[in-house]
């Protein structure tokens, strides 16, 4: 969680407004069914000024999610990634974090949700770098949205009360984060993060019909370890597997890629960062930087 501090401004429809003018009405229909999409992007600095991590897949996952929720997004990616860069470039220098969202307009209520007025609005906040530690899991008492009943592989607000319930429970316990698992009993995700483990040297993760959303870290960390010669499968993960991991860690845009030293008090063998764990950190930072091969194709620079 992070602290929100008001200044700048906030894209909305296509223009920028003050911060604390950009609002929306009380009777929104995306408040109370929680029909609304939305994508969490960074802004690292390199050495080449800022660069956007991996807009245009951002916004392609946007543009997939909103396409779930029956949405036209009014704006053409092209536009909206204009948009990002406008906002983060009058923002000012260091690191940021950008949420998108596409929400519905005021004017109707009701269960049957009135999709013709799609509005977007494009925020940037401060958001410095977190500091290097490892995490400590809980397997949570909530079970992951089944693919039946909210699509996982759409960013909806509405599925994340989901998450927000595993999160808290697992913070007031002590813990990092919350491992959900699907109702058979597979591994899914965390509150908002990938799971990967490690073992014997090769590195796996829970497959999208685990009903995990398909993370832009994720992605980027799977292609760098293919990258390195590390052997990857996405497959089901079973429960215990997680309990005998040489190491594990989770990857998310927010977190980046954070080492794991146990699970409900079961250390890794690893009890943190292990070599593989330890390879792919430095190289999403690397690349993340715009100093690693990948990331040629991976910055969208802000420029001054």
């Amino acid at each position: 969680m992070t602290a929100l501090t008001a200044g700048g401004s906030i894209w909305m429809d296509g223009r920028l407004v003050p911060w604390d003018a950009a609002q929306v009405h009380v009777l929104t229909q995306s408040l109370h069914y929680g029909w609304a999409v939305y994508e969490g992007i960074r802004v690292h600095d390199t050495a080449d000024g800022p660069a956007v991590f991996r807009l245009r897949d951002h916004l392609a996952r946007l543009t997939c999610s909103a396409r779930v929720c029956l949405m036209d997004i009014p704006y053409a990616e092209e536009e909206l990634a204009a948009a990002t860069v406008e906002l983060v470039r009058a923002g000012g220098a260091g690191p940021r974090y950008v949420r998108p969202l596409v929400y519905l307009g005021y004017g109707s209520m009701g269960v049957a949700l009135d999709l013709s007025e799609v509005r977007v609005a494009i925020a940037a906040w401060s958001w410095e770098e977190p500091p290097e530690r490892v995490w400590r899991l809980v397997t949570s008492g909530w079970r992951r949205n089944h693919q039946d009943a909210i699509p996982p592989l759409a960013k909806t607000t509405g599925a994340y009360l989901n998450s927000c319930l595993a999160k808290l429970a697992a913070n007031r316990g002590g813990y990092d984060d919350a491992v959900l698992l699907t109702a058979s009993g597979h591994v899914s995700e965390c509150s908002a993060a990938n799971i990967f483990l490690v073992k014997s040297g090769v590195l796996h993760t829970p497959s999208v019909e685990q009903g995990i959303l398909p993370g832009i870290t994720r992605a980027s960390v799977l292609d760098l370890a293919r990258g390195a010669g590390i052997t990857v499968v996405e497959r089901p993960v079973a429960h215990a597997e997680l309990y005998t991991a040489d190491e594990l860690f989770v990857t998310g845009t927010a977190t980046g890629v954070v080492p794991v030293e146990s699970l409900d008090d079961r250390p890794t063998t690893a009890r943190g960062a292990g070599p593989v764990t330890t390879v792919l950190r430095d190289a999403y930072r690397q690349a993340a930087a715009g100093r690693h091969p990948a990331a040629a194709d991976w910055l969208t620079p802000v420029g001054g």
